[in-house]
């Protein structure tokens, strides 16, 4: 497909909700490129805004390169003409770098930049660490603040200032005054997209801070909801979001946070509850108790009725 400009895509990715889909695995856990396909044009025919490729979500922690670039490439041919795919860059400046190469090379139409793995840095490493993978690439790169690399307002801005094709920051601390103080800094220079687990519950107070989107792990099996809980967060009918707060996500974090690992877990399982068949998760992660799976088929029964 053709590259979609960077100031385009941050337009196009900020106008909707984002999908960020399972990779699927064999028995073997293997990557499943055909359930994977099917996965995909399901997640694309509902009209989102843009698809994360080997995302958290998507388990990208726990694929190599190797399997990155086939799973990016897999997106590409499948959805790329309907949906904007954007390839993750993981671990360190080099390895991202190297990725960051292979996703344009491979058709996808942004960048999502995540944390270097294992180690701290200062902000000023970590602006060379962002900088590095803006200057190895054309596409629009989103960069990914959370856990060893949570970025301060002053960085962002001096990232945004020199850095053309850096069109967004996701947030994955929820703080209050960080986030207030870099969109005083940034304005819309930047989009900005919620990145905590389970967006959902901080969708509406961050909507007042400027962000307008968010990833949504559970469009991946209950997408009209996802969808319409996105459009009442838009709309700003507090009524509607903690109606359905109350009825689906409150009581699905309940069974999400039973176990460290679940937000992934759930998700399969979630897509193994409405039929399609989420399948395992890979070490280090664990799977649902079957009596987990029972609770969240029957929550799930409840919001599509």
């Amino acid at each position: 497909m053709n590259a979609i400009p960077p100031l385009d895509l941050a337009a196009r990715l900020a106008s909707g909700l984002l999908s960020f889909p399972v990779t699927h695995f064999d028995d073997n856990l293997a990557f499943d490129e055909t359930r994977y396909r099917e996965h995909l044009a399901w997640q694309a025919s509902f009209g989102v805004a843009g698809l994360f490729a080997a995302g958290g979500t998507g388990e990208g922690f726990s694929l190599t390169s190797a399997e990155i670039d086939t799973v990016v490439r897999t997106a590409v041919d499948e959805v790329g003409a309907l949906v904007p795919v954007i390839a993750p860059a993981t671990g360190g400046t080099s390895q991202a770098v190297a990725q960051a190469e292979a996703a344009e090379a491979a058709g996808a139409a942004g960048i999502l930049l995540f944390p270097p793995y294992l180690t701290e840095a200062s902000q000023s490493g970590l602006i060379a660490h962002v900088e590095a993978v803006c200057r190895a690439t054309g596409l629009g790169v989103i960069v990914y603040s959370r856990a060893n690399a949570v970025l301060e307002d002053v960085t962002v801005a001096e990232l945004a200032e020199r850095n053309p094709t850096l069109i967004g920051l996701k947030d994955g601390v929820g703080d209050i005054e960080r986030m207030t103080r870099t969109y005083a800094k940034v304005g819309d220079r930047l989009i900005y997209i919620g990145g905590l687990p389970t967006a959902e519950t901080f969708a509406l107070p961050l909507l007042q801070l400027g962000v307008s989107t968010y990833s949504s792990a559970i469009y991946n099996f209950v997408p009209e909801f996802a969808l319409r809980f996105y459009a009442a967060v838009r709309a700003q009918d507090r009524v509607a979001v903690y109606r359905m707060l109350n009825d689906f996500v409150l009581p699905y974090l309940d069974i999400r946070d039973r176990s460290r690992g679940y937000a992934v877990s759930i998700i399969k399982a979630g897509l193994t509850a409405v039929g399609r068949d989420g399948g395992r998760v890979r070490p280090p992660l664990t799977d649902l108790t079957a009596e987990e799976r029972e609770n969240l088929t029957k929550l799930i029964a409840g919001v599509r009725s």
